[in-house]
């Protein structure tokens, strides 16, 4: 840097997690060798979203700005050799999107400060960034705590030979969730048909819209779980549990480029039958405590209880003490239990991931390699920090301690495909609350 030696920006209490409404604050500190002389010493904040539809684009096609704030810390002068301290602070509005970060996309916050020298000098410039959640209360939200249900039947065809039909039902204890808690999915499948069916999968489902002149879509399996196919003729359950990885909350509220939103699919391969439940992530969890008891239906999943703790779930193995009481089966026959084959959610050994709940707080952009490594090394009773897809805050420790940014498995999502143009995007979630009530209503009939 010449005669600077040090040019950094620094925030109050180390802190750089931000809500809206709040100042942000902190210090520039410059350390120079020689005296320096300038014209101004500035400092923005500066907020703003940008998308484009090629895939890790810096040129964005759309932008937005939420905030852009100067301050004049020093007018023209001279630094003298040694070090100097600029304090600053900027309000942030109360409307600003939380911090995100996507392939076709970002929201994005920092503050940059700047050293304007005399012509023909270098001018000198640094920048750090600094992370909005804007917090989704799913208190808020109509109809929250009540199951998603969706229900659908299809004709069973065995080369070109109509063999019976299939109907698929399934339901998540709640519609809504937050990072560390665990989604509760139950399905009940009917085959009346001479021929076995493929394997069952469920899936948390990310979808990410990038609202350019033609919206481009990034879906994202977060979670998958696999089950064993049903027999023909029979009449199965399955039952098993999804733990939520940080994410972002849905809707990206204040941001008009970006828009995510989040479901479970759950579907057979033979036949292809497919139901899809619309779910909110967000940062405050429905208050369970005083929710009023839901009427249990015939085949209905019994209410909801009291959320886990991360460490104390077992994804694959489903709760022996939540007996379904719904009966699909005919004349009497009990209802067999569907095996399930495999769980992104566990390790190898069959064993689930160690995880710390403190662990599940905000989270952070892009996943280093070597935060793999660290985190497959670190001692497993060590807080663990972590990153994930498209959210872009950080973890941190207790008090003042540095902020590792490492990664683990369970949180990591799978592959993922990327359509531009997907030929039928799922659908929002009003349209699926009243497919399914007039779904579920007709198969009742």
């Amino acid at each position: 840097m010449g005669k600077l030696q040090e040019f950094e920006i620094t925030f109050t209490n180390n802190k750089v997690v931000y809500n809206p409404g709040e100042s942000v604050s902190g210090t520039v500190r410059i350390k120079t060798s020689h005296s320096l002389q300038f014209k101004a010493i500035k400092v923005n904040c500066v907020g703003s979203c940008g998308i484009s539809s090629k895939l890790n684009d810096a040129s964005w096609m759309l932008e937005e700005r939420y905030l852009s704030s100067t301050l004049s810390v020093a007018d023209k002068g001279t630094l003298p050799s040694g070090e100097h301290s600029f304090p600053f602070q900027f309000l942030i509005p109360v409307s600003v999107p939380t911090s995100f970060e996507g392939p076709f996309g970002k929201i994005l916050y920092k503050i940059r400060a700047f050293i304007d020298t005399p012509r023909f000098s270098k001018d000198y410039k640094t920048q750090r960034p600094f992370y909005l959640l804007n917090v989704l209360n799913l208190n808020e939200l109509p109809d929250i705590e009540q199951p998603s249900c969706a229900v659908t039947t299809k004709k069973f065809n065995y080369f070109l030979v109509k063999t019976g039909t299939l109907m698929l039902r399934a339901c998540s204890d709640l519609r809504g969730y937050t990072p560390g808690q665990v989604i509760k999915l139950s399905a009940e499948i009917h085959n009346k048909s001479g021929k076995d069916t493929g394997c069952v999968l469920a899936s948390l489902i990310q979808r990410v819209t990038y609202k350019t002149k033609r919206p481009v879509f990034d879906l994202r399996p977060i979670a998958e779980v696999e089950g064993a196919g049903v027999k023909a003729g029979k009449h199965a359950e399955w039952r098993e549990q999804i733990i939520v990885p940080p994410l972002p909350q849905s809707g990206l509220t204040g941001c008009s480029l970006i828009g995510t939103e989040y479901f479970i699919q759950v579907s057979l391969k033979s036949p292809e039958v497919v139901v899809t439940l619309p779910i909110y992530i967000g940062n405050i969890a429905i208050n369970t405590a005083i929710l009023p008891p839901h009427p249990i239906a015939h085949g209905a999943p019994m209410p909801a209880r009291p959320r886990l703790s991360p460490a104390s779930v077992i994804p694959s193995a489903p709760p022996a003490e939540e007996e379904m009481e719904g009966d699909l089966g005919a004349g009497g026959v009990a209802n067999e239990e569907i095996p399930t084959k495999s769980h992104s959610q566990q390790d190898p050994s069959g064993m689930t991931l160690s995880m710390s709940p403190s662990a599940f707080g905000h989270a952070s952009g892009p996943v280093p390699q070597q935060s793999q490594q660290l985190a497959q090394s670190s001692d497993s009773t060590a807080t663990l920090f972590c990153v994930s897809t498209g959210a872009t805050i950080p973890f941190f420790t207790e008090g003042n301690a540095t902020p590792v940014p490492t990664s683990c498995p369970l949180i990591l999502p799978p592959e993922y495909s990327t359509w531009e143009y997907p030929h039928e995007p799922p659908p929002t979630y009003e349209e699926s609350c009243s497919s399914n009530n007039s779904s579920f209503n007709s198969s009742t009939r």
